[in-house]
């Protein structure tokens, strides 16, 4: 029977209820040492740069010379940045190359680790080529090369941090990547709404409202997901990072719609909807930190798991005895 029935038949507990505390109150978890600016900034040009590459592909196709090289410097730029950060927080390159020394498909920073290898000197190539204007029989190798790595450099950062103990990441794990994948469209959508010529920006408007809506379901999606933990997604400085996030979505698509008649209201939407991915990936790390703080997120779920399979099973648990 448990505590809650006996309360309800008016029945006195012999011991107080358990209360979800660690031992002396310390958290259960390490709480993450990882520099916000380093690997939140990581995360979201990470993004930025596989969605720009995607981008790059289509507007080549399409023959949109102006879109094509914003999005291949964009891309370029942001996956400088990207391993710059990593690299950053690393403390010296040569941990990132030894990194390389294995190649683990099991591992979520293994297959990054080999992806951004991949795809860094491709992106640079083509940045390079649209510069000097060297070589371009390898233009649409290196594009092409690009588009086909970049959602996966968008999304592999959240199995990456899916794949972690922390309960904001770890319950909604399944979620995230759609999250990361809607996100990096909007961003690279508004990056070539904000830089692009204004006669070419059809298709970064297009790829931002899909990224848009995308980010806002997945968004939705993942509320739910996080069970507990969603606690931490909704107040301190994650919710306001979050709450950031979901108005300039929203305001940026907005303005991106009206931007197909007024081109100054369309650069201001991008320039929202590039924040609104930025806010987004700031504020899961900070709800991912702070879920470590408190032994509820680890506990709870975890109890909660036990007596669900102890249900289905149709055995008892210590903290439901018979």
């Amino acid at each position: 029977m448990t505590e809650r029935r006996r309360r309800r038949r008016g029945e006195n507990l012999m011991v107080p209820e358990a209360s979800f505390e660690s031992y002396y109150g310390r958290p259960i978890l390490q709480e993450p040492t990882w520099s916000a600016t380093d690997i939140a900034g990581y995360l979201f040009l990470g993004g930025l740069a596989g969605g720009s590459s995607v981008l790059a592909a289509g507007a080549a196709f399409a023959k949109l010379p102006g879109l094509a090289r914003v999005a291949r410097l964009g891309a370029a730029g942001a996956i400088s940045l990207s391993l710059a950060a990593l690299v950053h927080d690393l403390g010296r390159p040569a941990r990132f190359i030894n990194m390389l020394r294995v190649a683990k498909p099991t591992s979520p920073m293994s297959v990054g680790t080999w992806v951004l290898t991949g795809y860094a000197p491709m992106a640079l190539a083509g940045a390079g080529i649209e510069l000097t204007g060297w070589m371009p029989w390898a233009a649409p190798a290196t594009t092409a090369g690009t588009a086909l790595l970049g959602p996966v450099v968008a999304a592999y950062t959240a199995v990456l941090i899916g794949d972690t103990a922390v309960p904001a990441w770890h319950e909604p794990h399944c979620e995230l990547p759609f999250v990361f994948v809607g996100s990096a469209a909007s961003a690279a959508g508004g990056l070539g709404l904000l830089l692009a010529p204004t006669s070419e920006s059809g298709p970064a408007r297009r790829l931002a409202l899909i990224g848009a809506v995308a980010e806002t379901v997945a968004t939705h999606r993942m509320h739910g997901a996080a069970g507990l933990a969603d606690e931490c997604y909704r107040k301190g400085r994650a919710g306001t990072l979050m709450k950031g996030a979901k108005a300039l979505t929203l305001a940026g698509s907005a303005l991106a719609v009206a931007g197909h008649r007024a081109p100054v209201l369309g650069r201001i939407g991008g320039a929202a909807l590039v924040a609104a991915s930025l806010c987004t990936r700031f504020g899961i790390f900070a709800a991912g930190v702070e879920s470590t703080r408190d032994p509820r997120y680890v506990v709870q779920p975890q109890r909660a798991r036990a007596q669900a399979e102890a249900t289905a099973e149709g055995r008892s648990t210590s903290r439901d005895p018979a």
